[in-house]
């Protein structure tokens, strides 16, 4: 809660309120609360409070249109995201990031440090390039099992994602860009060379690329950074 710094003007989204123990938090402070929430018994719980600012959009979240559902922005979205669709849930915020000032999100600690990894360690990938073009990612608190009823069996860790003024490197197109990461990743073991053509670059298009952009074909997926990833993006989208 502190780190979301939620003021008494502010909307907020929360994603997963289960038993409502956040959204009562955010309740005391935010101007309005709209939650996502699939299971049917949660949603007639949190109906039941009765509160006017609190709405509550019922369904799976990966399924929702959500610029038609958060039509008010900005908003500032806070949540302990569920740890089975967590990754899908970032990738959904990043095409939908434009909705939000600033997000505060919990997760598996393992996810969480994929998203802050840095080029060349084991944790970096697809989420890590993604997310860092965007945002500022910075771990907040570590957050172990005694803190949950029932505990579970995994570490937990929050972060927050606070939106840059401009994507650190010029993506030249977003969705593009998006496509050119997940195949350097499609074989993490493989050379990039092999994994952009298993992804389905053609053998030409991916020596001419790689060529352009000054990235040995032996070096694999992990080692690019922003800027790498910018440059082999330009010299794909030339080939088009």
């Amino acid at each position: 809660m502190q780190a979301a710094d939620i003021s008494p003007a502010d909307s907020v989204v929360e994603i997963g309120p289960g038993l409502g123990v956040l959204t009562e938090k955010l309740l005391e402070v935010a101007a309005k609360v709209e939650v996502f929430e699939i299971d049917r018994d949660l949603i007639d719980r949190l109906e039941n409070w009765g509160n006017p600012r609190l709405l509550i959009h019922s369904g799976d979240i990966l399924k929702a249109h959500i610029p038609k559902l958060l039509n008010a922005p900005p908003y500032n979205l806070v949540a302990n995201l569920p740890y089975n669709i967590s990754s899908q849930v970032v990738f959904l915020l990043l095409e939908n990031r434009q909705l939000f000032s600033s997000m505060v999100l919990m997760f598996q600690k393992e996810v969480g440090d994929r998203l802050c990894a840095a080029p060349g360690c084991k944790d970096y990938g697809i989420l890590s390039v993604l997310c860092q073009l965007w945002y500022e990612v910075e771990s907040v608190v570590d957050v172990g099992p005694e803190s949950f009823s029932p505990p579970p069996k995994v570490d937990s860790i929050v972060l927050k994602f606070t939106p840059l003024s401009a994507p650190r490197v010029d993506p030249v197109d977003t969705r593009f860009f998006t496509k050119v990461v997940k195949a350097a990743f499609t074989q993490r073991r493989k050379q990039l060379r092999n994994s952009l053509m298993a992804a389905g670059f053609s053998r030409e298009h991916v020596d001419h690329a790689l060529s352009t952009a000054e990235i040995a074909p032996s070096r694999r997926g992990e080692s690019l950074d922003l800027l790498d990833f910018s440059r082999l993006t330009k010299a794909f989208y030339m080939l088009k």
